[in-house]
C-alpha cells in the first residue's frame, strides 16, 4: 500500500527536479502540502500531487497550443 502522503524528496524524485524546486513550488502555493510534526516538515498528499500534475498537463497543451510551432523554410538549394 502507498502511502497517502509524500516527503519532499519523494515528490522531487517522482517529478524529476530538485528539493529546492519542490520547496519553492508549495512555499509559492502552486503545490498544496501540509506542515506536520514539532519541526513542521512538509508533506504533500499523493492525490494533490496527481492533481498538480494533471493541471500542468493542461497547462502546456494551452500554452501549445497559443504557442505554435514555426518551422521556418528551408534555404534553396542552388546547386545545378
Amino acid at each position: 500500500m502507498e502511502p497517502r502522503f509524500l516527503q519532499m524528496s519523494d515528490v522531487a524524485e517522482i517529478l524529476n527536479v530538485t528539493s529546492s524546486q519542490v520547496y519553492h513550488m508549495v512555499r509559492s502555493g502552486d503545490l498544496p502540502a501540509i506542515k506536520v510534526g514539532g519541526r513542521g516538515q512538509w508533506r504533500v498528499e499523493r492525490s494533490k500531487l496527481e492533481e498538480y500534475i494533471e493541471r500542468k498537463y493542461a497547462e502546456t497543451a494551452a500554452w501549445v497550443q497559443a504557442n505554435p510551432l514555426v518551422l521556418r523554410d528551408e534555404p534553396e538549394d542552388d546547386t545545378p
